[in-house]
């Protein structure tokens, strides 16, 4: 805090001080239980029920079930001060995003965004001034359902995409001839043309720095666990989400965990540089 604080930025001790001295609080969290506990635990944002804020957003990338929950217990509290916008009792928005760092620091991140429609109007400025797009998902939850089915998706397209240049390789084509190939063809995706995973294909990406920076293997793991569990949660038959658990998994047992997922290429499938 006190790297903060040195440059200027206002400072609390307690999420419970934060709330009362804001009218809009944002939080981005790791894990469910983290966003749990900052919200409702000793010293929470929500303490004591009447509050400061009408409006929370959690831009965590966490389940479904526990931003719904949340979401009750927020709109279950008290509004410590009534103002002329009808807004008879705070809201949660549900905010995951999706981008990663070079996103952040570019400010492009997409919002993906659950809760009151209302509510969503109410901070769609405050989202396009962190990020360059928002998309709003449907009811409590729903932005959480959005960002890991995204993450889902991406996982398993990392894995396709590592595995067909890995097989290159092997059968003589060079990565780089390989991802044109992918570029102008049906097999362009994110993790082709923008996220190249192959050391030397692709400048600014994490492959390019001994897949340092990125998204960490060790979250991509936690959000494919995340995808497995609603998946049965619903009793819905996911094949490719339980092997890229077990591949994700594996990579981080390994001592992979901290680099960027994109490692899998080189960790799981030995894929070589781009010389």
């Amino acid at each position: 805090m006190k790297k903060f604080s040195d440059i200027g930025a206002a400072t609390k001790e307690t999420p419970t001080e934060v709330a009362e001295a804001s009218d809009v609080v944002i939080t981005m969290l790791p894990t469910s239980s983290h966003v749990y506990d900052v919200y409702t635990g000793q010293n929470g944002l929500l303490y004591g029920g009447n509050l400061r804020p009408r409006l929370f957003i959690d831009s965590s990338t966490i389940d479904p079930q526990t931003s719904r929950k949340l979401s009750t217990i927020v709109s279950n509290c008290t509004l410590k001060e009534q103002k002329e916008d009808h807004w008879k009792k705070p809201a949660l928005l549900d905010a995951p995003v999706s981008g990663g760092v070079l996103a952040a620091e570019a400010g492009t991140l997409t919002f993906m965004v659950g809760g009151s429609e209302e509510a969503y109007m109410a901070a769609e400025p405050l989202f396009l001034s962190m990020g360059k797009n928002t998309v709003y998902c449907g009811g409590a939850g729903n932005g959480s359902a959005a960002k890991i089915c995204n993450n889902l998706a991406l996982a398993i397209s990392m894995l396709g995409v590592s595995e067909s240049l890995a097989l290159g390789q092997s059968l003589g084509i060079s990565a780089s001839t390989l991802t044109k190939v992918f570029n102008s063809s049906s097999a362009r995706c994110w993790s082709s043309d923008s996220y190249n995973p192959v050391p030397g294909v692709m400048e600014g990406v994490p492959s390019s720095r001994n897949y340092d920076g990125g998204f960490a293997s060790k979250l991509m793991a936690k959000d494919v666990n995340i995808a497995a569990t609603s998946a049965k949660e619903v009793g819905l038959r996911c094949p490719l989400t339980s092997q890229a658990q077990e591949i994700y998994t594996e990579l981080c047992e390994d001592g992979h965990e901290t680099k960027d997922f994109s490692c899998v290429f080189r960790h799981y499938y030995s894929g070589k540089n781009e010389i």
